[in-house]
């Protein structure tokens, strides 16, 4: 025989419904803060909760048997609601170990990858300083020939531009030595034409003063 709350509170008074009720809460509550990772929820000390309504109540033993029965199955099916939403205290410490193992993973591959690559940045940068050495080998091997190239070049060219100077100096003092040859020639050219019309001046005198006498004997 099932009786419902309805039918509860129309059998129970009221002052006795609440006082059955309030110590099954305390129970209720306590029943699952201690069972809720169980797999059944047992319910401890019904026959006294059926002694309680026998005495209190007013009621046979099998209706007390019946409520009591009705009130746990309650429990039960709340508890079994409630813990299918919670996890159990192996699956928890499983998962919690699962996580600890992949962080362990995971860091030793983070480890791993940042060893890696802090070997290939190294052997990176080895390299690149070596190019950069020989590089800069290779940077003063051309700017030692070059320098060595422009200085045996200025060299040549000083010496070409020296001996370009002493010819050309040569040649003035050829041109200078010539100049005051050929200024002595026209020295004596000028000295002989001189002396020429000197004479053939005197000629020319002498034949006029001549000419002269002659007409003035004439002329007498």
């Amino acid at each position: 025989m099932m009786i419902g709350s309805c039918g509860l509170r129309s059998v129970i008074p009221r002052s006795r419904f609440v006082g059955l009720v309030r110590p099954l809460g305390r129970f209720h509550t306590a029943s699952v803060l201690r069972n809720s990772s169980d797999e059944a929820v047992h319910v401890a000390n019904t026959n006294k909760y059926k002694e309680v309504l026998m005495s209190e109540g007013d009621f046979t033993e099998q209706q007390s048997k019946v409520i009591v029965e009705t009130i746990t199955e309650s429990i039960r099916s709340g508890v079994a609601h409630v813990a299918k939403d919670l996890a159990k205290r192996e699956r928890l410490l499983q998962l919690t170990y699962q996580q600890r193992v992949d962080f362990a993973k995971l860091r030793d591959q983070l480890l791993s990858s940042d060893r890696n690559e802090f070997y290939n940045i190294q052997n990176e940068y080895e390299r690149v300083k070596n190019d950069l050495d020989k590089l800069k080998s290779k940077l003063k091997e051309d700017i030692s020939k070059s320098n060595a190239g422009f200085k045996l070049d200025l060299s040549l060219e000083k010496g070409r531009i020296k001996e370009e100077s002493t010819h050309h100096d040569l040649q003035i003092k050829e041109i200078d030595t010539r100049i005051d040859q050929e200024v002595s020639n026209m020295k004596m050219q000028i000295d002989s034409v001189k002396t020429q019309v000197m004479q053939w001046l005197i000629g020319v005198c002498t034949g006029t003063c001549a000419l002269v006498l002659a007409y003035i004997r004439l002329l007498s």
